[in-house]
Formats: structure tokens, sequence, C-alpha cells
């Protein structure tokens, strides 16, 4: 008879190494837009995202994989009254229309980088991303270092996070077929390409001289198996990647802008009184 438990156990851990949840399938698919959410069509396409502009240097979100910009839901009210703030949706998520181009980091951040031009808001800019919209911000400061005033890092993915212990191909039957059935779509060729941005990143400099910040979740510190222990010392090396950053573990799972946003304000806050 299988072990429902072994296999739960499994399952999650998985999934917090590669940054899905249920939680996200569940909280996403029934919540209201953010606060001045809207859908124009910019560069012929379709976009969808929330801004608001004031006199103070853009924060730009980034979501993780197979996650929308409601992820913010908690943390954009309390930033955005006072504070230049742009979340989005990727192409391929929520009324963002897709694309053709692959979804490896180098693509993405071009895409954005374009997107924030279109709608004015001028480097540099304070870069948030959680999950694998970390690793994509990662590589956003690594390639265009002089368009950014701080980097913040929500349990980023590693570069090399599929790596290892880690690698999809190394887990059992039944987790392999839970991402199946979980990834699709433009998520799924975003975790296809995941190992392509990781090497994107690490071919680039470390980013230097800039404020980074790096928010760390405490809870999964608990489980132990090969694949957690690969998972946690993997959220241990993003700050010895970037020698300069101020590591925070955090009480919260991977959902920390949900679950603690009070943690993502507070660093905001204080990448917004660095010098820029």
């Amino acid at each position: 008879m299988p072990n429902y438990k072994e296999f739960f156990n499994a399952m999650k851990t998985k999934l917090f190494a590669i940054n899905i949840t249920f939680l996200m399938m569940v909280l996403l698919s029934g919540c209201a837009s953010l606060p001045n959410s809207t859908t124009e069509k910019i560069n012929n396409r379709n976009i969808e995202f929330a801004m608001t502009q004031h006199n103070t240097v853009p924060v730009v979100f980034e979501n993780g994989l197979g996650g929308r910009m409601e992820w913010w839901e908690k943390v954009l009210p309390q930033i955005s009254k006072d504070t230049t703030t742009f979340a989005y949706n990727r192409p391929g998520y929520g009324e963002s229309d897709s694309v053709s181009t692959p979804r490896d980091g180098s693509h993405v951040v071009d895409e954005l980088r374009l997107l924030l031009q279109s709608k004015g808001l001028n480097p540099p800019y304070i870069l948030v991303g959680h999950s694998l919209g970390g690793l994509y911000m990662q590589f956003f400061a690594r390639r265009y270092p002089d368009e950014v005033s701080a980097l913040i890092l929500v349990d980023s993915t590693h570069p090399k996070q599929l790596d290892g212990d880690g690698a999809i191909d190394k887990q059992s039957f039944w987790v392999r077929g839970i991402i199946g059935a979980l990834v699709t779509g433009t998520a799924k060729e975003e975790l296809s390409l995941l190992p392509q941005t990781g090497e994107q990143v690490l071919s680039l400099p470390t980013l230097q001289d800039k404020p980074v910040f790096v928010l760390s979740a405490s809870q999964p510190l608990k489980e132990k198996s090969k694949l957690a222990d690969d998972a946690n010392e993997k959220r241990k090396d993003i700050a010895r990647l970037y020698p300069n950053s101020k590591q925070i573990w955090v009480d919260s799972g991977h959902v920390i802008p949900l679950e603690k946003p009070e943690s993502v304000v507070s660093v905001i806050r204080e990448a917004l009184t660095q010098k820029h």
C-alpha cells in the first residue's frame, strides 16, 4: 500500500525547491485584481499591470513561477501610497498576451526593461523578485547594474536550483507526475529554461556596491531529506553569491509575500532610504 505521508512530504519539499505551491493555485484562482490594475496594449501586445507614480525611485516587482501580480496584494497597498511601484503579469499570465520568444531570463528581463521605458519609468530601480522572479531580477541586476538602486530577493530561486539533488529527474515518479500536471503553458516553458537562466546569471559578475537584501524562508529548514538539505543549502548560498548582501531569515514558508508581507515592506522601506 502506498505510503501517502511520505509521498506528500516529498511532494511538498519538491514544490518548495522549484518554487511551486498549491497555495498559489488556490489563492490566485479567486482573488480580485490589484488596485490601479489595468490592461493596455503596449508594443503591440496586451499587458496587465498595476502602477502608481510618486517622486521616488521606482520599485519593480517580479512574480514567481506560475504566479501573478496578486502575489503582492498584501505588500503593494502599504508601499504604493507614497512610492512609485510597478507590478505586472509576464507574457502568458493573467490578461497579458503570450509571446513566441523563449522564456529564459534574457528575454524576460529585456521585455521588462522595454515595458518600464514604455511607461515612463526610468532607472535606477529597486528590483523585488519572489521565487523564480528573484532569479530574473538577479539577471537584471547583473546585466544592467547601472540601472539598479537595490536588489531584494524574496525566497529566490538559486541559479543552480535544479542541479544536484534538486534535479527533477532525480525525483520520484509521483513528484514528477504532480509537477507535470501543475506546471503547464508558459510556466512549463519557464521551468524548462530555468537552468539556462541560471547559467545566464552566473556568467555575469555579481552585483557590486549596491544594496542586496535576501529574505529567506526559515520554516523549510525543518524539513529533513536529501532534497530538503539541498534546497536549504541553496537558500544559504544565494546570500554568498552577493558578498555584501543582508540575509534575513523570515518565519514563513515559501510564500513570504502573503504570509509575512511586513518583512518585504520593511526591506523596501530600508532600500528607499539608501543613496541612489
